[in-house]
């Protein structure tokens, strides 16, 4: 039986309100984290407190995993914008790391690791709906990174240690630890704060999105579920319904932020990628995972709650809510060291 679950990145985007989800069924919650976007960084306070370890997830050791009974291995540099930075550092972290702390994991006598993964491996699809089984052509650092990953990880699978893959649509909603570089949040933003939803493409890309909580909810339902149901397998998390063109999803904005217009930038350097995912698996296999939240719904939630935070068009490009500029923010500083650990505090 599962009681104590270690979240890796606890502090993130996700991590933040998966802790509140799992500390809402019962489970006692340890987090580790780097914590490079805490303190200035927090959007709205944090719902509850847990014991941590202030640790890089390079850095684990295997007391650390001592009494844990399932790893949510949330860490990770998040997105391709800062994978792209270094891509040493994104398959130092990304794949090597989570490879090495799977292997403690199992070492430690854990029973359940749950990697976060992503759709976005898929790269640009042009056929038809990509499932699990699907060829994957990742397009950067990061999404390759994230199949390496799952790949050495599931050699690792026995009778006693079951790794479960959950790779998760475009997400969105509001955390403690907000991301403005994700695009409906995105797209709410630029509303809310200019009037204007900003599409930097021709809006012509698919992606299919997924509400933060209801991603949560999807990690708790295979972390749950019969070993036989979920060991080592690839799950695709979203709801088939929630496939959008980008021009789509900026409608949607549109038709919730009054008083806005859609404006289409055309940048060159736009983002590629374009994939609509199949979730026939995890609806089958995880009945439990019941989606709750529409992108109409997630998208009002974003407009009121910018509006009653009074987001400001200057946030949208700083470096309190973007990951990318976060961390250019402290290696400038000479906050973080060449392998993008923090530097010791010297008086």
């Amino acid at each position: 039986m599962i009681k104590r679950v270690l979240i890796t990145g606890h502090d993130g985007y996700i991590g933040s309100v998966m802790v509140a989800a799992l500390k809402a069924q019962g489970y006692e919650v340890v987090g580790l984290d780097c914590f490079y976007f805490n303190g200035d960084c927090t959007f709205i306070p944090d719902s509850v407190i847990i014991p941590v370890i202030r640790k890089d997830v390079r850095d684990i050791t295997l007391e650390d995993l001592s009494g844990i009974d399932a790893v949510i291995h949330l860490a990770a540099l998040c997105n391709d914008p800062l994978g792209n930075l270094g891509a040493s550092w994104t398959y130092e972290i990304n794949h090597l790391a989570s490879v090495r702390l799977a292997q403690l994991a199992k070492a430690a006598g854990v029973k359940r690791f749950l990697l976060s993964s992503s759709c976005s491996m898929h790269g640009a699809s042009t056929g038809a709906r990509v499932t699990e089984e699907s060829p994957v052509y990742p397009l950067t650092p990061y999404g390759i990174s994230k199949i390496r990953a799952e790949k050495d990880i599931t050699k690792l699978a026995d009778g006693n240690f079951s790794p479960i893959f959950l790779r998760n649509g475009t997400v969105y909603g509001v955390s403690p630890r907000l991301r403005l570089d994700i695009v409906l949040n995105n797209l709410v933003g630029w509303a809310c704060t200019t009037g204007r939803v900003r599409i930097m493409s021709d809006g012509s890309p698919w992606r299919p999105v997924i509400h933060i909580e209801d991603v949560c909810q999807a990690f708790i339902a295979a972390m749950e579920a019969p070993v036989d149901v979920v060991h080592n397998q690839i799950f695709h998390v979203g709801a088939n319904r929630e496939n959008f063109r980008i021009r789509d999803l900026a409608e949607i904005v549109r038709s919730v932020v009054p008083g806005c217009e859609v404006e289409y930038v055309h940048e060159q350097s736009a983002d590629q990628r374009t994939y609509i995912a199949d979730f026939s698996k995890i609806e089958r296999l995880l009945p439990a995972f019941q989606p709750k939240w529409s992108v109409a719904e997630g998208a009002r939630q974003l407009y009121f709650v910018f509006r009653e935070r009074q987001l400001t068009a200057e946030e949208m490009n700083g470096k309190r809510y973007m990951r990318l500029n976060r961390i250019s923010q402290l290696i400038q500083e000479e906050r973080l060291d060449a392998t993008l650990r923090w530097r010791p505090i010297t008086a």
